[in-house]
């Protein structure tokens, strides 16, 4: 289980005057389906080196002090958290675009893969890259 609040705590710096915070959860439905459960497999390896690219690659785009990029795997269920991002910054905009930055470029580039489980049966999604 995430700790939102220690995620906070830790991005928190006396130089930063903004935060933004990504909580993705695990809603209860999908295209009109009742979701059961989502079930997370990531290759870990690889999944790694991506956030941390991504991180390098915020770092060098806008001016932020921290960033914090955590995804879950295995399986969770409706309410549970997956993914948090949160950037800090000195002012707000550049905590914005580069939290929108990490989790639009996360769920395209890092290989984590989501089984959906629906009453009628499993199906795979965002499977990338």
């Amino acid at each position: 289980m995430l700790n939102i609040q220690s995620c906070i705590d830790w991005i928190m710096s006396p130089e930063s005057g903004g935060i933004d915070v990504f909580i993705g959860t695990v809603r209860n439905a999908t295209k009109g389906k009742k979701v059961l459960k989502l079930d997370f497999e990531a290759y870990e390896p690889m999944a790694i080196s991506e956030m941390n690219k991504i991180a390098a690659q915020t770092f060098e785009r806008w001016p932020v002090q921290k960033i914090l990029i955590h995804h879950r795997t295995g399986l969770l269920q409706v309410g549970e958290v997956p993914v948090l991002i949160a950037v800090s910054a000195a002012h707000r905009d550049a905590a914005f675009e580069a939290c929108r930055y990490i989790i639009d470029t996360l769920k395209q580039t890092v290989p984590i893969w989501k089984k959906e489980s629906f009453e009628d049966g499993d199906v795979w999604v965002a499977a990338h890259p």
